[in-house]
């Protein structure tokens, strides 16, 4: 029997990255959506060296939150906030069977920033020994391979095939960012931060100079993160040798960027 013949051979309708950028974003050229524009660009996949990467739809479902709080912080119109966390692991729901002290103080607290005018966020990191699903899992110290391995927000999870889901971190990052001020209230356990409290801080690293494009290193390639980073070291060095020959100028004369966008 004769196979059917499906005739192809038309132009290709693929866009640009660039052009399909222009045309999604002339949609929203109305002043009205200026506010929204992180969002926007979160969408057109602004700021990823490689659109056509795959990245995790729980890293992008994240991202898009922090670009949210981001935008609820900066915004003058709004409430400044505060967030209160709650640093014991003790929970009347769960052994010993009785709210911690640490629990009692933050309930000291909360109205009394609610009286000075501020709005109030409570992390309550007890829930991790006391609810079920609630996880933080533990940080991979990326950093320590190369900085650009170490993505913000955390990549490193989910984990599909060692079941390491439902990162509470997710979560937890949007309220950091919203937050004008923060209060940790913790108790000392064995003469150190209670274990779930010290989870979260590990996993806050990632916010400080974290790479927020993971296509550049192809998700976790740790050949890619150490050549951006031996690259920015040489452009580094490049500077520091022009500026003590006297040859720079300018500020970043002679330097180029290593990972361009």
């Amino acid at each position: 029997m004769t196979e059917a013949d499906v005739r192809k051979g038309m132009p290709s309708v693929k866009l640009s990255r660039e052009e399909f950028e222009r045309r999604y974003k002339r949609q929203f050229i109305d002043p009205a959506f200026a506010p929204l524009q992180r969002e926007l660009d979160a969408v057109v996949g602004a700021g990823f060296s490689d659109p056509d990467y795959d990245i995790a739809v729980d890293w992008l479902d994240a991202r898009a939150k922090i670009l949210a709080a981001q935008r609820r912080h900066d915004d003058a119109q709004e409430t400044p906030r505060i967030l209160v966390i709650n640093g014991s692991a003790r929970s009347e729901h769960t052994c010993p069977g009785e709210m911690s002290k640490t629990w009692r103080l933050v309930e000291l607290a909360e109205p009394v920033f609610v009286e000075m005018g501020f709005a109030v966020d409570i992390l309550d990191l007890s829930r991790l020994a006391s609810e079920f699903g609630k996880t933080i899992h533990p940080c991979k110290s990326c950093v320590s391979t190369a900085m650009p391995l170490c993505h913000w927000p955390c990549s490193c999870y989910p984990n599909y095939s060692l079941g390491q889901t439902g990162d509470w971190m997710n979560e937890i990052y949007p309220m950091w960012v919203a937050a004008h001020g923060i209060l940790i209230v913790t108790p000392v356990n064995w003469y150190h931060v209670p274990s779930g409290l010290k989870a979260m801080m590990d996993r806050m690293v990632c916010a400080d100079g974290g790479n927020p494009d993971p296509t550049s290193t192809q998700g976790k390639k740790a050949d890619a993160a150490k050549a951006m980073e031996l690259n920015a070291a040489r452009a580094l060095g490049n500077a520091v040798r022009l500026a003590r020959s006297g040859c720079l100028q300018e500020p970043g004369t002679g330097l180029q960027d290593p990972n361009p966008k």
